[in-house]
């Protein structure tokens, strides 16, 4: 969809300069998305590629190699850690792979909603960062089936939501990798508990970002007593909380 430079504005590596990948195609139907434009694919999509020159469009459909070329462009550098996201970036695992090794020295921080451990799996080791959005299956619509392959479908039921998020998060426990929880306006604060227990449970030391919804499409922002509750719910729990914003979007930055 998208290659640009900004700077980060979510998860552990909050204000740090990098390169955004951004890849469309996404089954999952959050209540809360603020990219709804990257569910969707087709022959005639088209890429923005935002270099220091200004801004241009290329076909969308491109190999490693040539998103390789636009990462360099947007940072010469060659220094920028690369951020994929999306969309679902697990939706293409195989071109991750193959983009992984002309990265060079770059690092690759992948942003994936925690919904498919087994594609995960696939491209892990290509990773350095993994910030892992779970969901809270009551903000999710019905997923759509495209995508993912017939072994590992979305996540549908709260028992499906809990085996694919304890799953993912037993594949990051111990590595550099973050947790990220949007939180949308009046949910009682025990909806999250189960959430909760898996993170303390499968992966106790990762960082847990709770990250307050911002109100998009009739999605409803949460109060800041119940972000209070709900951090104080999940330190019980045992977990390192933080709760930072989006703060590329107090910042006005993409």
């Amino acid at each position: 969809m998208e290659v640009f430079s900004s700077f980060q504005g979510e998860g552990l590596y909050a204000g740090s300069p990098q390169v955004f990948l951004r890849l469309g195609g996404c089954p999952l139907r959050c209540a809360w998305c603020d990219t709804p434009a990257s569910w969707e694919t087709s022959p005639e999509a088209t890429a923005r590629v935002r270099v220091p020159e200004g801004t241009r469009s290329e076909s969308a459909w491109v190999s490693p190699e040539e998103a390789k070329l636009w990462i360099d462009e947007v940072d010469p550098s060659g220094r920028m850690t690369v951020s994929v996201t999306g969309g679902e970036p697990l939706l293409w695992a195989e071109f991750l792979l193959g983009l992984r090794p002309l990265l060079g020295r770059r690092r690759v921080h992948l942003e994936t909603a925690g919904a498919h451990p087994l594609s995960l799996s696939r491209v892990l080791d290509a990773c350095d960062h993994v910030s892992a959005d779970l969901k809270l299956p009551l903000d999710m619509g019905s997923p759509e089936s495209s995508g993912f392959s017939a072994e590992e479908p979305s996540p549908t039921t709260d028992a499906q939501w809990q085996r694919a998020r304890r799953a993912f998060l037993e594949s990051i426990s111990g590595r550099d990798a973050c947790c990220k929880v949007v939180v949308a306006g009046g949910h009682p604060v025990d909806a999250y508990s189960e959430l909760f227990e898996d993170v303390s449970e499968c992966a106790p030391e990762l960082p847990l970002f709770l990250q307050p919804a911002t109100p998009v499409r009739g999605a409803e922002g949460p109060t800041r007593e119940e972000v209070a509750e709900l951090s104080a719910s999940a330190e019980r729990s045992g977990l390192r909380v933080r709760v930072l914003g989006q703060l590329h979007r107090a910042w006005r930055l993409p």
